[in-house]
């Protein structure tokens, strides 16, 4: 971005490279896009971009707040963040789980949208599997019993085979 580009040519650089990836955006209000990142293991991380008037900030939602083992998943996204590129985990006030990000006006470019939106998708794609096993394992524990107990179809379950009962 050239000295004195400001928030609406920000938000026209997101447009853009919202459009030329095509990835499922609204826009509710301008600068403020809400991006869905399609994904494998989840299949969907619906990521929130506002352009203020000195920094885009980035959230991403990617868990609620574990049932259980609460120090271990933090410590475990605690740990990761020292290896994350333009992100880092975060909880709310409900102990939901988020990837947050901040970057000034000045440094956004479509090369560093895509690092970033990578990141997100990287980290909450890649790292939710091990969040549910340390957060819900009990929960996941009891959804293979109550399924196999009455014939239902356990495929969205077969990434936690090892938590099923014997």
């Amino acid at each position: 971005m050239r000295k004195g580009e400001g928030v609406a040519d920000t938000a026209d650089i997101i447009r853009a490279y919202l459009g030329d990836t095509g990835l499922d955006f609204e826009e509710p209000d301008p600068g403020t896009f809400v991006v869905q990142l399609p994904g494998e293991t989840k299949l969907r991380t619906t990521v929130s971009v506002r352009v203020g008037n000195h920094s885009v900030s980035i959230n991403a939602f990617v868990a609620r707040h574990p049932d259980e083992n609460l120090a271990e998943v933090y410590r475990w996204l605690l740990e990761r963040n020292a290896r994350m590129f333009g992100i880092a985990y975060s909880v709310d006030h409900l102990g939901d789980i988020y990837l947050v990000g901040r970057l000034p006006l000045e440094s956004l470019t479509t090369q560093r949208l895509d690092q970033v939106f990578g990141s997100v998708l990287a980290h909450a794609d890649g790292d939710f599997n091990t969040i549910l096993e340390k957060g819900f394992a009990g929960a996941i524990t009891a959804e293979w019993r109550w399924r196999l107990a009455r014939g239902e179809s356990t495929r969205n379950l077969e990434a936690f085979r090892h938590l099923a009962p014997e």
